[in-house]
């Protein structure tokens, strides 16, 4: 603060009279720097949350008939925006702040950031326009320029373990481009093969993901949990999902296909079961990933129901998206902006609402058509709104966590 200043007065006409003290005004208070471009996990998770919500609203007015899209539209839009959208955003801020940790290298920050973000939303509105060569462009770059980020860090600090993670983006970039290379013309291939493709490597990546942190949180915060884990079954849970994924690039079908459904299933409750999952009740941050994951063989046997003809294909693929993607995304989320941002590691009403919303919304949108189905309609449009509103909720409580400095001053 300046000091007083003493102005003298002069009364009309005569000499000084009386000193007159004038305080400085003091300065406004400084407005709290925006943390947003600090590190990966800030823009991201804010954008793919919003966008969850907002994306997944119109998909429903889409599917009432009210709304269309002139390039990608229907089914190919819907899942082309869940997958490559709202999936790799969350995918990329996750990895760009872990790979910070695993290469004690710094990730990008600032314009860097801001650049890949800005690639981002390009590519989710291109998508709703009639160019089809600037929207494939966009959102082929935008996984292969994040897998760039990733690479360069993970180079330099020698961490060859998450290699993998690299070529997984890349491998959803290739994904990316099925579908818009046969959306152009270009390739007699359908769509949906991009996505499934993708989808096999985003069950591959939560899978590994998973199998690395859900055990050590489920001991660091249940006190007697015991998670364990079994290296010959973490070697055929991860290996069946890899020849899943192998299967379904070159199209197989068939018994020897259901069968390796059933594997994959039997294997990663297996893996799930030796988790512990009954002990975590109490510990909403750790249950979320148990109940999130246990949609992952429910996926597979849904799956394999499937292609024996039995059930809609459509549920098996929601029991992944909407449980076990939505689940994993919502409970992550929640922990690391909580972690990363120097706050303690509780779940509160919010959260748990939140977690509540999306788990409510795959079982409406998984059983509902299987129970009830002539009500599967009213399940898509409830499941719609359940999802839009738990991450919605996310959104607006998580903005100042998002956009403000960490509590503890420190950079990230």
């Amino acid at each position: 603060m300046q000091p007083a200043r003493t102005t003298p007065c002069h009364p009309q006409g005569g000499a000084v009279s009386e000193t007159v003290q004038i305080q400085e005004p003091a300065g406004l208070p400084a407005l709290p720097r925006s943390a947003i471009w600090d590190l990966g996990f800030r823009p991201f998770f804010l954008l793919a949350s919003a966008f969850a919500a907002l994306s997944i609203g119109a998909w429903a007015l889409q599917y009432a008939g009210w709304l269309d899209t002139p390039y990608l539209s229907g089914p190919l839009w819907h899942a082309h925006e869940m997958l490559f959208g709202f999936v790799l955003a969350v995918m990329v801020g996750f990895l760009l702040t872990a790979g910070r940790n695993w290469s004690n290298q710094p990730t990008p920050t600032g314009i860097s950031l801001a650049a890949l973000a800005a690639l981002w939303v390009a590519a989710r509105v291109l998508v709703l326009t009639p160019f089809g060569i600037a929207a494939a462009v966009a959102n082929i770059a935008f996984p292969l320029a994040a897998a760039t980020a990733l690479a360069l860090p993970l180079v330099a600090g020698g961490n060859r373990r998450n290699y993998f993670l690299v070529g997984l983006l890349v491998l959803l970039a290739a994904a990316s481009a099925l579908v818009h290379l046969s959306q152009l013309g270009v390739l007699r291939l359908a769509g949906f093969v991009g996505i499934r493709i993708g989808l096999d490597a985003v069950l591959f990546v939560m899978a590994v993901i998973a199998g690395r942190v859900v055990p050590m949180f489920t001991n660091n915060g249940v006190v007697g949990a015991t998670a364990g884990r079994r290296l010959w079954l973490e070697r055929l849970a991860l290996s069946s999902l890899l020849a899943l994924l192998l299967a379904d690039a070159l199209q197989w079908r068939g018994l020897f296909f259901v069968a390796l459904l059933a594997l994959a299933a039997l294997a990663h409750l297996a893996r799930w079961w030796l988790w512990r999952p009954w002990r975590t009740t109490r510990a909403p941050l750790v249950w979320v990933l148990h109940a999130a994951y246990f949609w992952i063989p429910i996926h597979l046997l849904l799956r394999a129901g499937a292609e024996l003809g039995q059930l809609p294909a459509s549920v098996a693929t929601h029991a992944l998206t909407v449980g076990a993607v939505g689940g994993l995304v919502i409970g992550m989320m929640t922990r690391v902006a909580l972690g990363h941002t120097a706050r303690p590691l509780v779940a509160g009403r919010v959260e748990v609402t939140c977690y509540a919303l999306i788990l409510l919304a795959a079982l409406v949108r998984v059983f509902v058509p299987i129970v009830v189905p002539d009500a599967a309609a009213a399940g898509v449009l409830c499941s719609a709104a359940l999802w839009s509103a738990g991450f919605a909720l996310f959104a607006v409580a998580y903005w100042p966590v998002l956009t403000h400095p960490r509590l503890d001053g420190r950079p990230g």
